[in-house]
This record gives C-alpha cells, sequence and structure tokens, in this order.
C-alpha cells in the first residue's frame, strides 16, 4: 500500500509561486500525477510523471507555468508553480498509480489528503 501526505500549499499573491511536495511511503516507483478541484467543479488532471522522471505531460491551462519533478531517493513528488493565477486556486492532490499517465480519476489510485493554494488577485 501507498500512503501520500500533500505539503507547501498556502495563499500568494498572483503572478507568485509555490512549491507543492507529496511524500510516499511504501512502494515509490509508481507513475504520479496531480489534480486540483475547485469549489463545485470535478477534480482535474495537471500533470504527471514517469516512475523514471523522465517523462511529464501538463494540462494545458498551466502549461509553460507548472513543472513536475519527483526524486525517489527522497520519496517525493513535487509540483513547481509559477505565474500563478487567481483562477489556480483550488485544492490540489497527488495521485500514485500502476501505470503512466496519469491523467484520470480511477479507483485503483492512491492519493493523499489535499493541500489548498489560494492566489489573490
Amino acid at each position: 500500500q501507498v500512503q501520500l501526505v500533500e505539503s507547501g500549499g498556502g495563499l500568494v499573491q498572483a503572478g507568485g509561486s509555490l512549491r507543492l511536495s507529496c511524500a510516499a511511503s511504501g512502494r515509490t516507483l509508481y507513475a504520479m500525477g496531480w489534480f486540483r478541484q475547485a469549489p463545485g467543479k470535478e477534480r482535474d488532471f495537471v500533470a504527471t510523471i514517469h516512475w523514471s522522471g523522465g517523462l511529464t505531460r501538463y494540462a494545458d491551462s498551466v502549461k509553460d507555468r507548472f513543472t513536475i519533478s519527483r526524486d525517489n531517493a527522497k520519496n517525493t513528488v513535487y509540483l513547481q508553480m509559477n505565474s500563478l493565477k487567481p483562477e489556480d486556486t483550488a485544492v490540489y492532490y497527488c495521485a500514485a498509480d500502476r501505470q503512466y499517465p496519469v491523467v484520470v480519476v480511477r479507483t485503483s489510485q492512491y492519493w493523499g489528503q489535499g493541500t489548498q493554494v489560494t492566489v489573490s488577485s
């Protein structure tokens, strides 16, 4: 079983940056993904990364602003968020899956508890 814990969320001004972290326990060589969910909306794909870190994919809404990476030695995946916009406000979740890419919500995935990101205008 894989357990995931997100951290790094907070309040930031538009144009600012945040770095989210997802610490994993148990098996760590999984494909990983970041998702976000705003109030009243569905949980949407943000970014995904292969277990090796060599392959990544992004939602169009965050491409060129967000960067996903992982450090397998530290059992951690990161989401560097730059040029943040108010529409980025959401609870951000990390997910682990046996297959890459992690771009849709699946019942077989492992999920963290989420971390709140709020971007003020």
